[in-house]
């Protein structure tokens, strides 16, 4: 057994090998952005992959939520302190938010788990850094609310690591960030912001969920409510889908739906098995999500019990990571869904209910979870300065939460990162230098749309196109 002190030191001797100071580097940034935004977009449902190009258009900010694949190129170059755990993979700020745990507890952490893959922890909290800083200049909140927001994440994350380190691994494990907890601690101006979250998160029921998307057909039954372009059913005039696309092979979505429930019932608990055997489903139909997403496949089915209480659930297709060409470390598995499924599990304090993964038709993967239930997200453009530097201190505890849980290693890194601003002071160069890069990025992705390298539509476009 080491202590305390040895484990912290073991990390400040990684200073040696790669100094703090070292973090400011974006690493080797001659590439052209455009051969990787395709590549990010192989294997995708091809016509809605103009509608990601159109979603990323919007701003540079959904630029860089789009597109992981790029700067996980970009820090492949960087230099690490070599600890290698698994890591969120995407973790821009608004892949954070709040989502129910299994006793229906509120609770703030990462919620987005796509691209997890063992990883470097910089890796992580670079991507969140800039993300902040890019997300701040997109709102035009100044320069000197890009650096304190920014410095105000690292330092919760430094803060929080400390403390996880002086924790035991069975406090590590079950330690949280409720909302309850954040509205005792928010001061007056962030105050109606946790509240107006909380009031959300209720409404965000399957059962509120259930007339906004569902309707009854002509013999009385119900299903879900074709909405273009965000969800289509598989079979009808309204798809979205090739012509040749081998899920229009099928005779129509139960054969599919069973395929997915064959597998994915094997990956629950008993008692969860046993509680999702009190449905029966209803319909099933594709659902568009996110902006990094778009294109890849994802299904919702609709589900009742006897009394015909809704279950929404959702069946979304888990790519290989962005992180595993970039990488020295493999995931321990090889089923992409398990892959973010177990991630999930290990970063996050409490996970879905119904949590689970399956295989669905020529061997793709995919992971499943509720749809919505209570999940919320910040609403970045009603934030003023006070309220985003708190939204982003509490993702930098969340994100430290989630690494040391998941590590083992708290003491590692917070001897690595010590008690000054070294670590601070090259985080914040590297995001300042990193949003400029994808500014530069953006304005050559905008130049290839124009002139027909790649195709993007927007919402308004792509709906129009597809109505009758």
């Amino acid at each position: 057994m080491t202590s305390l002190k040895d484990r912290m030191q073991t990390g400040k001797d990684a200073r040696k090998q790669c100094s703090r100071g070292s973090q400011a580097s974006t690493g080797k940034m001659s590439r052209d952005p455009i051969p990787l935004i395709k590549a990010s977009s192989q294997g995708r449902v091809e016509s809605l992959v103009e509608l990601r190009y159109g979603r990323m258009l919007v701003s540079p900010f959904t630029f860089f939520r789009g597109n992981a694949l790029l700067q996980a190129h970009d820090l492949s170059s960087t230099a690490t302190m070599g600890l290698i755990s698994p890591i969120c993979g995407d973790c821009h700020l608004m892949n954070f938010g709040g989502f129910a745990t299994p006793e229906r507890n509120l609770l703030f952490s990462v919620n987005d788990f796509d691209e997890a893959h063992p990883g470097p922890w910089e890796w992580d909290l670079k991507r969140l850094a800039a993300s902040l800083v890019v997300a701040a200049r997109d709102l035009r909140h100044g320069d000197s609310v890009e650096e304190s927001v920014c410095r105000d994440m690292i330092g919760a994350y430094q803060a929080t690591l400390l403390e996880c380190a002086e924790q035991s691994s069975l406090e590590n494990w079950y330690e949280s960030i409720s909302y309850t907890d954040l509205l005792a601690q928010a001061r007056k101006t962030t105050l109606e912001h946790v509240q107006r979250a909380i009031e959300k998160a209720e409404q965000r029921t399957h059962a509120g969920l259930l007339p906004k998307i569902s309707e009854r057909d002509k013999h009385g039954r119900l299903v879900i409510r074709d909405d273009l372009p965000e969800i289509f059913h598989l079979h009808n005039n309204s798809t979205l889908l090739n012509a040749e696309d081998d899920w229009l092979r099928l005779s129509d979505w139960r054969p599919l739906y069973e395929m997915f429930m064959r597998d994915y019932r094997g990956t629950l608990q008993p008692d969860r098995r046993e509680l999702l055997s009190r449905f029966h489903v209803q319909d099933m139909a594709f659902k568009v999500v996110g902006v990094g997403s778009v294109g890849t496949r994802c299904l919702v089915a609709l589900m009742t019990d006897d009394q015909e209480f809704p279950l929404f659930l959702q069946f979304k297709e888990a790519r290989r990571s962005v992180l595993a060409d970039y990488v020295k470390g493999k995931s321990p598995v090889r089923h992409e869904g398990q892959r973010v499924v177990e991630c999930q599990r290990l970063m996050q304090a409490a996970s879905d209910l119904f949590l689970g993964w399956t295989t669905g038709p020529n061997g793709r993967h995919f992971y499943v979870r509720q749809l919505r239930d209570m999940k919320i997200s910040a609403e970045l453009e009603t934030f003023d300065a006070e309220t985003f530097a708190a939204y982003g201190r509490v993702c930098g505890r969340a994100l430290a939460r989630a690494h040391a849980k998941a590590s083992g290693q708290a003491a590692h890194i917070s001897g690595y990162i010590g008690k000054s601003d070294a670590l601070a002071d090259a985080l914040l160069t590297y995001a300042q230098s990193y949003t400029a890069q994808n500014e530069r990025d953006f304005e050559r992705f905008q130049l290839a749309c124009r002139k027909g390298r790649l195709r993007a539509r927007s919402e308004a476009d792509f709906t129009a196109d597809y109505l009758p």
